[in-house]
Parts: structure tokens; C-alpha cells; sequence
């Protein structure tokens, strides 16, 4: 039903297989167009645009004193003043559902 293509990278121009079967993976997920990136590239802006933690990508952190207990933290967004800040453990007694 499908057959192997050759794509061009739109990012580093190098050319990349759209395999038959990379093709049945897209067409059964709905996407609707084909990868516009070689794999090297998608997997280099996936980790420069994944948020903190394990994924990768380096999250800017703002130090905050907890609205709740005083203590010291920092959190991953910038406070506007308008709202309460908590650390960790006084946001999930605040919010028990995370």
C-alpha cells in the first residue's frame, strides 16, 4: 500500500527515508502531513524544546518564598504577585488531585 520515500530535511537539507511503514504508522495516528525533519533533527528539537526534568532542555527556575509555610523554594514561572505561591508539599495540600 505505501511505498518507501525520500524526504528532504527543511531544517539541515540532508535527505531522509519516509519508510512504508513510518507511513502506516502516520496514517493510522490521523497525522496529516508527512515529517517535514530528518530524525536527527526532530530529535534534536525535541530536547531543546521539552520542558525540565528527565526530558531534557534546561527550565529556568525563580526563587520564591511559599505563601504557605515561609519556606524558601523555587518554581518553574515567574510569580506576577497577583496569586499565591506554594512549595511543593503546601501546593498538593492545596490541590490533593496532584
Amino acid at each position: 500500500m505505501y511505498t518507501d520515500r525520500t524526504l528532504t530535511c527543511r531544517e539541515c537539507g540532508a535527505e531522509f527515508d519516509f519508510s512504508s511503514s513510518e507511513q502506516a504508522f502516520y496514517a493510522e495516528k490521523g497525522f496529516q502531513n508527512e515529517p517535514g525533519r530528518c530524525p536527527s533533527c526532530r530529535a534534536n528539537r525535541r530536547s531543546n524544546t521539552s520542558g525540565g526534568g528527565s526530558r531534557g532542555g534546561d527550565r529556568q527556575m525563580f526563587d520564591v518564598i511559599c505563601d504557605g509555610c515561609g519556606a524558601n523554594t523555587q518554581v518553574p514561572f515567574q510569580p506576577r504577585g497577583d496569586r499565591p505561591v506554594y512549595c511543593r508539599d503546601c501546593f498538593a495540600k492545596q490541590n490533593p488531585r496532584y
